[in-house]
């Protein structure tokens, strides 16, 4: 990031008499974030520019989180977000004179993200703050949220792409993920039953944050509980199956997705009742009867659509997704087709769902 823009967005957030200490802050991998703190108060703020390449109208993603904290914090919901910094009074999205967009929010101290849950009550603790972000807006319009991904979870969409990507010319690619396709293929009835979900009243239309990971969690350093999520950008209208879904991908595996020993991938039991639990003990008095019937899918249609994911990237030749070698988007998909198929026989085992 060159010197001038970050003195720019620099001075329209802090007052020029003050001395300021600035450090980056590590871990985000779309913006960069920078710690401010007034080194005479020691009060410190989150300075951000948003990264245009991932998110093409910033003005929507900053749109959002005012709605939301300004909902969260006046309407008594009890749910704590970190408050937006304000310039001139009123603005809070600061373009400089490269186009480039910055922000600044409160910075919470003695707090950390883990970056993964290394105990099943960690996610509980994640599944619930997630579910108490949705719950407490349920009387919110999500129509007053503005669609900063489109199509971002819509598994019709990820298919369709899937099969787009089938007329690839790279046919080399083509044969080696044939019995991969297969699998994909056969598994058309989870796109079925979520075209059922956005066509049916009793699933309904929510303010879900999209990217409900243990990262994406504040915790105390001294308790260790809960103090809110954070990185609110893909926030907007979903439907049940987004977050918990994710959650249950991304905690309940006893590996991540870009681990290649398959026969050791598993669906860690305690934590899938964690996730499950947390989130339906947060979320009872908002689902639907058809929600909670069919909550066991919300796993099951988010990993189908990260494995159609990774397969159209590898078939189209690795376009969106970093590669560290040439077959890793095929591996990826591998990986969550193994998964998927593992969570396909916990359930059948321990609930009796079959899908």
């Amino acid at each position: 990031m060159n010197v001038i823009n970050y003195q720019e967005a620099f001075s329209v957030f802090t007052n020029h008499l003050d001395n300021y200490l600035i450090e980056p802050v590590n871990g985000g991998l779309i913006n960069n974030s920078y710690r401010v703190t007034n080194t005479d108060t020691k009060i410190a703020f989150l300075l951000q520019q948003i990264n245009k390449e991932v998110f093409k109208r910033p003005e929507d993603l900053q749109h959002n989180y005012i709605t939301l904290w300004h909902y969260t914090e006046f309407e008594f919901t009890g749910f704590f977000m970190p408050a937006p910094i304000m310039y001139d009074g009123a603005n809070s999205l600061f373009v400089d004179n490269n186009g480039n967009c910055w922000r600044a929010f409160e910075f919470i101290n003695d707090a950390y993200s883990p970056l993964v849950a290394e105990k099943a009550q960690q996610g509980k603790a994640t599944a619930k703050i997630f579910g108490k972000f949705t719950a407490c807006l349920n009387e919110l319009n999500v129509n007053e949220l503005r669609i900063v991904i489109p199509d971002f979870h819509n598994l019709s969409f990820r298919f369709q792409q899937f099969e787009d990507a089938l007329k690839t010319e790279i046919y080399e690619r083509l044969s080696h993920a044939l019995p991969e396709i297969d699998e994909l293929k056969n598994r058309e009835r989870y796109m079925n039953f979520f075209e059922i979900i956005t066509e049916s009243d009793e699933f309904k239309k929510r303010v879900m944050h999209h990217d409900a990971k243990i990262a994406n969690v504040l915790f105390d350093k001294k308790s260790n509980k809960v103090i809110c999520p954070v990185d609110f950008d893909t926030t907007m209208p979903g439907y049940y199956f987004s977050d918990i879904g994710d959650m249950i991908r991304s905690m309940a595996c006893s590996y991540d997705e870009n681990y290649n020993q398959l026969e050791k991938i598993s669906v860690r039991k305690s934590f899938y009742n964690a996730i499950v639990d947390g989130y339906t003990i947060a979320m009872k008095k908002e689902l639907t009867a058809s929600e909670f019937k069919y909550i066991h899918y919300t796993g099951i249609i988010m990993i189908y659509m990260q494995a159609l994911r990774f397969m159209t990237d590898y078939l189209n030749g690795d376009n969106y997704y970093k590669i560290n070698y040439p077959e890793q988007n095929l591996d990826r998909s591998k990986n969550q087709l193994t998964l998927l198929k593992r969570l396909e026989e916990f359930l059948v085992k321990e609930y009796s769902f079959r899908i």
